[in-house]
């Protein structure tokens, strides 16, 4: 009979997306294989890198070592790029710890050691124990776990396809702590000065600059899985015909969060296609009713039934993202640069922060500052952004870049952190606009 893991489907594609799109082969199952070092050793010397898995109660922790699993009672000096992981959040969001030292094997323990060589994690199998120091536990959020806990079961996976470079697995775990901490950010993200309950950012483009797909971007990175609710295509013409607003939710059945996403009808350069220049300034105050279907050649008028005719600054538009296709900035006709310019126009008079997103940026991978913390503008994207400012007239710490999910069925890390970065700069500019408000426009 074939020995299977005990990962489910998403928690197995999580590990592999994780270490890059690798491959897990399952070498050897306490259960099945036996529970002592000398079992595991027997099927797993000599394999290349491993991932190394323990289920606990509810919880699931691990490790990831770099080359071959080191010789039994082995010298501790000779140091590789390993880190341990937990599972949490329906175990498919994995937490990291980047550990630089190699494991320590005896004849009775599988030992991991922090930096300055302190056991921090490992395995007494014969025994079925897992021991986690206090300040991996914190790393992994796994608080809940006492100090020794028993397993019930552990596995080890051959690693296929797993590029050979510490500097690599450092920028993976990097990675996911960035993602993790801007998740959190953005889950706790509360609107400044306590005006307004919720965040409203419109977003502005020609057609097919990827406005849905930055919404279903998001959406996706807060579900934990693809979603396609906003509609998105190829056409020569607009696809979003109807003006949306869309709440962000947190997870499939979780609470939505306090920021909102409001899409349109895209640009065109043609007078009388595309969204009407006259709907922008009832969009901006808010006059505009969720699912309201735009007429290119004529604007909404108070005398629509569904027209609001007394927004509060609660149905206003908070902030605007003017999106565009990095890779047809240079070709913009007059045309439309002289639209873009016009509806600039409109959204300065309004008073509201504006940022340019440009998508599809297809060397995202260079987008990212090493800590992750910053994005640097990549030499392959300066002349775009030089173009954007001067069209838009905005600061170049404004101009944004992302590149969304389009035909992906999995998540990619980086992609979500060029993704977050961006929301949590759009809910910063409007975090200093509510401050900035004049008291009489807070009513």
């Amino acid at each position: 009979m074939a020995v299977t893991t005990r990962l489910t489907w998403n928690e197995e594609k999580s590990l592999q997306k994780l270490l890059g799109n690798v491959s897990l082969s399952l070498l050897y199952k306490s259960s099945v294989h036996g529970h002592s070092i000398k079992d595991m050793l027997g099927r797993c010397t000599l394999q290349g890198s491993t991932v190394t898995v323990v289920y606990l109660h509810n919880t699931i922790v691990g490790a990831f070592i770099l080359g071959h699993y080191p010789q039994k009672d082995g010298d501790l000096e000779k140091q590789t790029s390993s880190f341990c992981f937990s599972f949490k959040n329906n175990k498919t969001e994995i937490t990291t710890a980047f550990l630089n030292t190699a494991p320590n094997i005896t004849s009775e323990k599988l030992i991991f050691y922090s930096s300055d060589c302190e056991k921090i994690f490992y395995l007494i199998p014969h025994k079925n124990y897992v021991f986690i120091s206090k300040l991996l536990m914190d790393e992994l959020g796994v608080n809940h776990l006492p100090g020794i806990s028993k397993y019930l079961e552990y596995e080890v996976f051959r690693v296929e396809g797993i590029k050979d470079d510490g500097g690599y697995i450092r920028r993976i775990t990097g990675a996911t702590k960035c993602r993790s901490v801007l998740l959190t950010y953005l889950r706790n993200y509360k609107p400044c000065a306590d005006l307004v309950s919720e965040i409203h950012i419109l977003l502005l483009g020609p057609v097919g600059s990827g406005k849905s797909s930055f919404i279903n971007s998001v959406k996706s990175v807060f579900r934990g899985h693809m979603t396609r609710q906003a509609a998105v295509g190829s056409d020569v013409t607009s696809i979003t015909e109807l003006y949306r607003i869309y709440s962000i939710k947190d997870g499939k059945d979780g609470s939505s969060l306090p920021f909102m996403l409001c899409d349109t009808m895209g640009l065109d350069e043609k007078e009388g296609v595309g969204l009407c220049i006259d709907d922008i300034p009832h969009i901006l105050k808010g006059c505009m009713p969720d699912r309201y279907h735009f007429n290119p050649q004529k604007p909404i008028t108070s005398r629509h039934p569904a027209f609001i005719t007394s927004p509060s600054l609660g149905d206003r538009i908070h902030c605007v993202a003017y999106v565009l296709d990095i890779n047809h900035i240079s070709s913009l006709t007059s045309d439309m640069v002289a639209k873009l310019k016009q509806v600039r126009k409109e959204v300065v008079n309004s008073g509201v922060p504006q940022v340019a997103l440009l998508t599809k940026v297809e060397n995202y991978h260079e987008v990212l500052q090493y800590n992750f913390l910053n994005m640097k503008k990549s030499m392959t994207c300066q002349s775009q952004i030089m173009e954007v400012q001067k069209i838009l007239n905005i600061p170049i710490s404004n101009i944004l870049m992302v590149d969304n999910y389009a035909s992906e069925w999995e998540p990619d890390p980086l992609k979500d952190i060029l993704i977050l970065s961006v929301l949590k700069q759009m809910l910063r500019a409007v975090d200093d606009y509510l401050e900035d408000l004049p008291l009489e426009k807070t009513d």
